[in-house]
Parts: C-alpha cells; structure tokens; sequence
C-alpha cells in the first residue's frame, strides 16, 4: 500500500511530498522517494486512474503565488515526476479533490474564499482554471469576518459538489457541468452559528453527511438527499471530552468503510474523537477518545480495507500508526512511528 504525505515546506521544516510503502501487516512505513521544489504542498489528491497527483500549493511564495501542482505517478516505483502548475485564483488554497469521473480538479481557496475548477488533460496535467467561484458571507466570530473556503468533494453519486466554507458557516452546494459550477436549487446548508465547518465525509451509503466544525469543536450529521443535492442536520456532537477546558480546533473527519463508525482529530487536546453511527438516521453516539502520541493531528486517514489510521502530527513531526477494530471502533497504537517534518495531509494510493 502507497501512502503520499502533504507538508510544510521551508527552513526548519519539510522538503517536499513524501512517498512510503505502508506494510499491510504491521502498519510500518518505508520511505521511497521526498519530491523536493514543491512548494507547501498541504493537500493532496490522486486521480481515480492512480496515474497522476495534485497538490494544493498553499501559500507559493517560492514559485509564483498560491497554486495547484500536479505530477505524473510513476506505475511501478509509484515514485513521483512533475507535470505542471497552474495559479490558485485564490489565496491559500487548502483543499484539493476530483470529480467521480475524473475530468476535473476542485481546489478551495481559505483566504478569500474562491473555488477553482481544472480541466484534467488526457496526460494528468492540469488545463487553465474553467470556472473560479466567489462565496459570499460571514459568521459570528472573529475567524468569520468573510467566507473562507476549506474543503470541495463530489458527493457519491457524482452530480453534486459540496464546499464547507469555514467564514460563512455554510456548506454550499453546486452542479458541475462541462467545467462549471452551478448553484443548486438548495444552494447552500447552514450549520450552527460559530461551527466554522471545515471538512466533509460521506458515508458509504450516500445518505448521510458528516462535517467537523473547527472553531467550535464539534461534528454535525446531516441526512443527504442526493436526488436534491439537499442536507438536513440531524446531529451535533461535542469532539472533546467533558471538563476539557484548554485550546482546541478540529481538522480532519473521516468515516470507516464499514460505516459504523467517524473519526475527528482535535487539535490541542491531541487527539482522535471516535463515534459510532445510527445505520438508520445517522445520529452519533461518542465513544470516546484515542491520543494521537504527538502534537497538533493536523490530518489523519484511514487505509481503505479499514484496518489502519496513520495521524499525521504536524508540531511533532510524527506520523503514527494505529491498528483499528472493526467490531468497536477503537484505536490500538501499533508502535511504528515515522518522522517527518510538519505532516499535513495523508493519503492512501487504493491501486497499489
């Protein structure tokens, strides 16, 4: 199994994309290849084909301003080449995915607020933007003076593209169609006032939603109609544990591929929240929490057989595997730990 990790780039922190062979028995990681001359790749995605990379550029002081990069996947070494760049039409673009067919790249730009669509040419490189999209908006806290875009996936079915905009508290909805986005008839979910909604996972079945509220440190459950394109909560959960009182933001939620269970990583109280899913609403029931063994999970993942979590630290410069139980839900450290500097993002190529 391949495992490509975002970074920071820079003095004192990462070089580039780290390529590693994760061993299926163990959950160890070996390393093959560090990408160097990317610049603060913070967020990957892989085509669906497994042929080719891209990664959202965050910050593109070394080569030009914000962007999205994208690199041919070598099929054998699974090693990485670099294919092209385009410009963000953003700020601080955080957040990278495809369309189900793979056509297109949606990239969500945090510091103002856009959403860019990329043509995917036959050879994985990456056409000019097709289509660049303002949200418009605001929230109740300091963080949400104007919209801040921070995560874009295609539902299941493929029709409908969901944006959790983080500055207006809302998860917008859009049709894509030949390269463009549409505001859907519902065009957008409101989420609790002050929620500042970052990221989104659907369950395997399509039905339900799950975001993870940054700001306020919480998970919401929505109901999905995917004949509308339409959420309706139907669930909110606290992601710490009760009489926590420090700092803490949320970063990544995650749903196992039996669908049982969602998992949410705190940043400051360092750790993996863990809940089990109603099969039928989609309600939450919290059972409790696992230490991520390093500071600030930035992000974590789950291998797709649903057997490992790898989270990755970012202030410890640590990525740590733990075993997961099918059955309950719970996290069992393995013991194998990775270094490397100011981890980010994981992702688990599904065609090694």
């Amino acid at each position: 199994m391949i495992v490509y990790v975002g970074t920071y780039t820079g003095p004192g922190k990462a070089e580039g994309i780290g390529v590693f062979r994760m061993d299926q028995a163990t959950g160890a990681l070996t390393h093959l290849q560090t990408l160097s001359g990317v610049d603060n790749p913070s967020f990957l995605a892989l085509h669906p084909n497994g042929r080719s990379l891209y990664a959202a550029n965050e910050s593109g002081d070394a080569d030009g301003g914000p962007g999205i990069s994208a690199f041919a996947v070598d099929q054998e070494t699974h090693t990485l080449m670099p294919l092209n760049r385009q410009p963000a039409h953003g700020t601080s673009p955080c957040y990278v995915s495809l369309d189900s067919a793979g056509r297109s790249v949606l990239l969500a730009n945090y510091g103002n607020g856009t959403v860019s669509v990329y043509p995917v040419q036959e050879d994985g490189s990456l056409d000019e933007a097709s289509h660049v999209v303002q949200h418009v908006g605001g929230g109740s806290t300091r963080r949400q003076a104007g919209p801040h875009a921070h995560s874009i996936v295609m539902d299941p079915a493929g029709k409908y593209v969901l944006s959790a905009d983080l500055g207006c508290d809302r998860i917008f909805v859009y049709l894509l169609q030949d390269g463009r986005l549409s505001p859907n008839d519902v065009p957008y979910a409101q989420i609790s006032s002050g929620a500042g909604p970052r990221h989104i996972a659907f369950h395997p079945n399509g039905r339900f939603v799950f975001v993870n509220g940054e700001i306020d440190s919480t998970v919401s459950a929505f109901a999905y109609d995917a004949e509308r394109g339409a959420l309706q909560v139907v669930d909110t959960r606290s992601t710490l544990p009760a009489g926590f009182s420090g700092n803490n933001s949320t970063a990544q939620v995650a749903v196992h591929p039996n669908g049982r269970f969602v998992y949410v990583s705190n940043r400051g109280h360092h750790s993996i929240a863990i809940f089990a899913i109603d099969p039928d609403q989609g309600t939450l029931r919290p059972l409790g929490h696992e230490s991520t063994q390093g500071k600030t999970p930035r992000n974590f993942n789950l291998d797709p057989s649903g057997t490992f979590l790898l989270a990755a630290n970012q202030d410890s410069g640590t990525i740590v595997s733990f075993r997961i139980d099918g059955q309950t839900g719970q996290l069992a450290a393995t013991g194998q730990v990775t270094e490397i500097p100011a981890p980010v993002c994981v992702l688990f190529s599904p065609t090694s």
